[in-house]
């Protein structure tokens, strides 16, 4: 039996004009990841992230507080579904329909609050159509190409190791649904409540894999008590 940890990357940046890098919060939550993975005797044999920064750089950070050289694999299958191309091209379209949509997004996306329920309504519209016909990647090649990306890394590292995947809450939400056999409608209520830096276990044997335990950022909030920080957040 192996074992594959799915990380949720550090906070992120969100507001600022980069978002794609960690918030001085996100690499605290990231650094304690580490430790609480060395804490807890886990010993990584290869780590795999997408190719966004903030998934890179929270992989090295929670590597380095881990014992030993462990290959990093860079595979792109695993960056976040592309919310950005799909406001752009799906929310005018829902806006057309929805009354209370259109006054969302008039009030503006300031709010992570107001933005995620924006992000709902537009991740459950592309999931139910086909939106390739509005020039944007669709659900049914997204949700594939990260099912390809986990079966190849089970067979690549094989049986008896442990790997992490270092990612963003849609893929994290792809993943998990996956495993559970559950189709695209079924996945935004996996995308919503991850946690940054929260750990997500599969175990694998063969082909076959299954899920151990979901979103967890227990460890978070221990050490947070224990040295007075605050490091659970959702962006």
């Amino acid at each position: 039996m192996a074992t594959i940890y799915i990380i949720r990357h550090g906070q992120a940046s969100f507001g600022a004009a980069n978002y794609d890098q960690l918030s001085p919060l996100g690499q605290l939550q990231a650094r304690k990841t580490g430790q609480y993975l060395a804490r807890s005797g886990v010993k990584l044999d290869a780590a795999y992230s997408g190719d966004l920064w903030r998934q890179r750089e929270t992989c090295q950070l929670t590597c380095n507080e881990l014992a030993g050289d462990i290959p990093h694999t860079i595979d792109a299958r695993f960056n976040e579904i592309n919310n950005d191309e799909q406001l752009k091209k799906l929310a005018p379209l829902i806006a057309a329909q929805d009354d209370r949509f259109r006054r969302l997004l008039e009030d503006g996306l300031t709010d992570s609050k107001q933005y995620q329920k924006v992000i709902d309504a537009v991740f459950n519209y592309w999931v139910s159509n086909d939106c390739s016909a509005h020039g944007i990647q669709s659900w049914e090649e997204y949700s594939v190409a990260v099912h390809d990306a986990l079966a190849e890394l089970m067979r690549r590292e094989g049986s008896g190791k442990t790997v992490a995947i270092f990612t963003s809450g849609g893929t994290i939400a792809t993943l998990v649904a996956h495993v559970l056999g559950l189709d695209g409608s079924q996945t935004y209520q996996f995308y919503e409540p991850v946690f940054n830096c929260s750990v997500t276990q599969l175990f694998y044997s063969g082909e076959k894999v299954s899920l151990s335990y979901f979103n967890d950022r227990s460890f978070l909030q221990l050490l947070g008590e224990e040295h007075g920080e605050r490091l659970v957040s959702y962006r």
